[in-house]
């Protein structure tokens, strides 16, 4: 097993104090100095922890949300899935994982859609989006592997919105989540025809220059 390195341990002892502030606070600088507080944590396990401040916690609360992920599909057999079946299983696993920090989410998301943060918040999902796509044994590394996740980014952002609507029924996000990625595998077949030439000719341009 590997050893959890200093700074996580840090991380997850303050994020673990900040949760139960963000319903009020949201994920600002105060919520972090009052949380860091309670936990107390000093100035120098603050910069070990958390250089960037709330970004990193942050950063932190959606790698948990990923590992607890793939813990729970780890006790799910997967093995007669078809690959959309699996991504599927991967998104709602991911979604249970957050369950209990709907409101944090919220307010991540909030934060992520202000046009400061896009970069980040698309670096996020693309992160995300990875994860599933490795937990559902996906191996590709040519151009496949980039649309993959690429649609998949796309599609998450849409998910998590109606997810944060408590305003339905168990089968129609499972009915949701299978419409979004049909529509993301219609859309990739489509496109595949025109991004595969280019994404070629890119690599042999590449292998050129080296």
């Amino acid at each position: 097993m590997t050893a959890t390195r200093p700074s996580i341990r840090l991380q997850d002892k303050w994020l673990d104090h900040l949760l139960p502030l963000i319903d009020d606070e949201g994920w600002t600088d105060r919520a972090a100095t009052v949380s860091a507080r309670e936990a107390a944590i000093s100035s120098e396990e603050k910069a070990l922890a958390a250089p960037n401040g709330i970004k990193d916690l942050l950063e932190r609360f959606f790698d948990r949300a990923e590992e607890d992920m793939l813990a729970g599909l780890e006790a799910q057999d997967l093995s007669d899935m078809r690959t959309h079946e699996k991504v599927a299983a991967g998104i709602k696993a991911w979604l249970s994982a957050l369950e209990p920090h709907r409101e944090a989410v919220k307010k991540a998301s909030a934060r992520g859609f202000a046009p400061w943060n896009a970069p980040a918040a698309a670096k996020r999902t693309w992160k995300t989006a990875d994860a599933i796509w490795l937990a559902a044994g996906d191996t590709a590394e040519d151009y496949n592997r980039e649309t993959k996740r690429a649609l998949l980014s796309a599609t998450l952002p849409t998910i998590v919105l109606y997810w944060l609507d408590d305003d339905y029924e168990e089968e129609e996000l499972d009915a949701f989540i299978e419409s979004r990625l049909k529509g993301a595998m219609k859309l990739g077949q489509w496109g595949s025809k025109f991004a595969k030439p280019g994404l070629e000719l890119l690599d042999r341009l590449r292998g050129r220059g080296s």
